[in-house]
């Protein structure tokens, strides 16, 4: 991969702040680097290619750090959220159960074998993408609580669960690789955890910030790129270990100096690589010469909607309960992972990512409404 290359990545990458830059458009950033790279990569002018090493070892990087930025958005230090755990799990447990049917549905309509994978992108939520918008809006309240536990259950489950159901012939295999993953991110918790009581890390810490040496993050990619490593030798996706990894940083409460670090690696490098890297990777072509893969991706979409939108009945309210259903990392590292182990059908990628979209446009349209709520209709 040549520096003229990384310089092009680099550039085109800028629509993505461009395209969010209004923000009555609650536009998300990653939606013009995918853009950018479907325009330059196999869909487009082909300039960019999705299977040079060097272009996909980064973009894996990045995937990592994303993932990782996602676990450590889950706030489980939060003592209020555990109480909203009961709520949230019920009502996580019962998307699950309406995503099932639709999930065969939905495969069965697009003649395709994959409807435990839909099954899961229908249940899945966003910590990533939902909590931010919470903590914009300045929502409070017991049934913000419930949705918090809610999005960070139904995230944790689905990213082990995606391994499982991607490529059921090496279930067995993924679910041992899974536990291995898990085992050494809980082991990463305890040694952390020890360290943090004993003040070494403080230590370490203060002499990081006086002397310039970066040691905190420079510690955080070497567990990443170890987790990441298990993950790799066991044949688990990379997304796991970097989730994983977030959700342990989350727990021990990760330094403001280190997450300063980690959002400018991932937000202004290596994630823009890693979703111009997918964009680049995406048939659009063969999604458009196949009416029912653009079914597909509209299906999902909106079925992820309307099985989050059902809690209603439990008495969440519906802005929330459509919020629920933004989706980010997971539809992605589905599309990832089937694109670089060609477990999908041409096309197919991008229905995944079709169907994120729509659920991420759902999830603007909802913080739209908290932002700028209908006004009372005037007494008679």
């Amino acid at each position: 991969m040549s520096f003229a290359t990384l310089a092009l990545i680099s550039a085109v990458a800028l629509l993505g702040p461009l395209l969010a830059l209004p923000r009555a458009w609650h536009l998300p950033i990653l939606l013009g680097e995918l853009i950018a790279g479907v325009a330059l990569g196999h869909t487009g002018v082909d300039v960019l290619h999705a299977d040079d090493a060097g272009f996909t070892s980064l973009a894996n990087i990045g995937f990592a750090l994303i993932m990782f930025v996602a676990g450590s958005h889950v706030p489980v230090r939060d003592l209020r959220l555990r109480q909203a755990l009961r709520n949230g799990a019920g009502r996580a447990a019962a998307v699950v159960a309406l995503a099932v049917p639709l999930a065969l549905a939905v495969a069965a309509l697009a003649q395709t074998h994959h409807p435990a994978l839909y099954a899961v992108l229908l249940a899945s939520s966003s910590a990533a993408l939902v909590l931010p918008i919470v903590d914009s809006l300045g929502l409070t309240g017991t049934a913000v609580l419930e949705l918090q536990a809610q999005v960070a259950i139904a995230d944790a489950a689905c990213v082990v669960a995606l391994p499982l159901v991607i490529d059921p012939g090496e279930a067995a295999r993924a679910a041992l690789g899974a536990a291995a993953v898990i085992a050494a991110a809980a082991a990463l918790y305890l040694g952390l955890s020890r360290l943090e009581r004993s003040g070494l890390r403080r230590r370490v810490h203060r002499l990081s910030e006086k002397r310039k040496f970066a040691l905190e993050l420079r510690i955080n990619l070497i567990a990443l790129f170890t987790l990441g490593a298990l993950a790799t030798a066991t044949h688990v996706s990379i997304m796991l270990a970097g989730f994983c990894l977030g959700l342990v940083f989350a727990a021990v409460g990760q330094p403001r100096r280190l997450a300063r670090q980690v959002f400018a690696l991932t937000e202004g490098f290596l994630g823009p690589v890693f979703f111009v890297w997918l964009g680049a990777s995406l048939d659009v072509h063969a999604l458009a010469q196949r009416p029912a893969l653009i079914l597909l991706g509209a299906a999902l979409g909106i079925g992820a909607i309307a099985v989050h939108a059902a809690m209603r009945v439990t008495g969440q309210p519906l802005p929330l309960a459509v919020l629920a259903a933004g989706q980010l990392g997971v539809p992605i590292a589905a599309a990832t992972i089937g694109t670089q182990r060609n477990l999908l059908v041409p096309g197919e990628a991008a229905a995944l990512v079709l169907g994120a979209l729509i659920t991420i446009a759902a999830a603007i349209a909802a913080q739209a409404a908290h932002t700028h709520p209908p006004a009372p209709t005037p007494a008679h």
